[in-house]
């Protein structure tokens, strides 16, 4: 179906990132993954072609672009490849977001023109080891100590955080027993802070380009001048960011499936079962219509919801039921995709192993798909 929530403007980006992932990405692909990260010059060279900074205010060396549209289409073009950019996604379109609202004025001269650069990466460390998706159980603690906070305590799942030159820590500032969420505040960890423990690489099955941590704070003293925004005031400020960070996860789901489609499509007009092509197969045909029909009524759903991002006015209801439904898309077309290969599918030599490999987490992290149906039963007042 003709798409139309994209201007001259953003495909000429497009053109941009398609030539940057076809001669500096997808060549390296499998080294990165077998290394577990992509090298740091690629945040370099993205911040070289105005990537890392499309956020950032020009005074700042950034372009000054809230377009959230820049970011779906570099989701899109590297999924297109059939590659990803490991934690490039999380830094612009999860963990920048805290920056540009929160920082104050030192803190965006200090840091923002490195952050465009691609010369300083970042991480989030919200989860911790007996705390998923109920912040408000955060256990980690900030103590005030004259101009410091004294933080202790362990994260775990933090993507991008071995690389991560700034990582923001949810802590807990002060305990309210009448409002568990009251009392969080976020702080800046500086790589190299005394007390400040990267620990082990977290061996997962999928997205093997995109490092994943944990992360252990001993009497780290973070300077107050290091906190984003108001003391005790994270849960609201999380809260703010989640419509873009779970539309982040879907657009990568619905741009994977379709690659899915893809590679599975040529895959299909070549392969011979039986002395005939596999796509000649009335199953290959019904199947991959099947998978063409969801992945564009998944396309049609993000695409209004884009908009709706892009103007103000997507509802964390809304968003939660684009992820669920993109997610759960991706999965039943990644896995009837993988089956129209047979055992091939299981190779990871093939594209659609990892796309089935990678495809997991995505009901799993920005909030569980059961997470994503309690908002929307919130939202029907039930």
């Amino acid at each position: 179906m003709r798409r139309d929530i994209y201007t001259a403007d953003h495909e000429a980006f497009r053109e941009l990132v398609r030539d940057f992932v076809t001669r500096e990405v997808a060549p390296f692909y499998e080294e990165w993954e077998r290394a577990g990260r992509m090298p740091r010059r690629i945040f370099e060279q993205l911040g070289d072609i105005g990537v890392m900074g499309l956020a950032i205010p020009e005074e700042h060396g950034g372009a000054g672009t809230d377009d959230y549209r820049y970011n779906a289409i570099l989701q899109e073009e590297t999924s297109r490849a059939l590659v990803t950019l490991g934690t490039v996604r999380t830094q612009l379109d999860v963990i920048l977001p805290y920056f540009l609202a929160y920082a104050n004025k030192e803190q965006r001269e200090r840091w923002f023109p490195a952050l465009a650069a691609g010369r300083l990466l970042t991480a989030i460390a919200m989860t911790e080891p007996g705390t998923g998706s109920d912040l408000a159980g955060i256990r980690t603690t900030a103590v005030r100590d004259g101009d410091d906070y004294v933080l202790n305590g362990a994260k775990t799942f933090i993507t991008g955080g071995l690389l991560a030159d700034l990582v923001i820590v949810v802590a807990r500032t002060a305990t309210d027993p009448d409002n568990r969420r009251a009392g969080l505040t976020l702080l800046v960890v500086e790589d190299g802070m005394p007390g400040f423990t990267k620990g082990r690489e977290l061996d997962k099955i999928g997205i093997r380009v995109q490092d994943t941590v944990e992360l252990a704070f001993d009497d780290v003293r973070v300077p107050v001048a290091n906190r984003l925004g108001e003391e005790g005031e994270a849960f609201s400020y999380l809260g703010r960011n989640l419509p873009q960070e779970r539309m982040t996860v879907a657009v990568g789901s619905v741009a994977q499936s379709r690659a899915a489609l893809g590679t599975t499509l040529a895959y299909a007009r070549d392969r011979k079962v039986f002395g005939s092509v596999l796509a000649s197969f009335q199953n290959t045909k019904f199947e991959l219509a099947a998978v063409s029909t969801e992945v564009e009524a998944a396309q049609a759903m993000l695409d209004r919801a884009i908009v709706e991002l892009v103007e103000g006015r997507l509802s964390g209801a809304d968003a939660a039921r684009v992820k669920l439904f993109c997610t759960e898309v991706q999965a039943r077309c990644v896995d009837r995709c993988l089956q129209l290969f047979g055992g091939y599918g299981y190779i990871r030599e093939y594209p659609i192993a990892r796309l089935y490999a990678d495809a997991r987490i995505t009901r799993i992290y920005a909030g569980t798909s059961e997470v994503m149906k309690v908002i929307i039963a919130k939202s029907l007042n039930l």
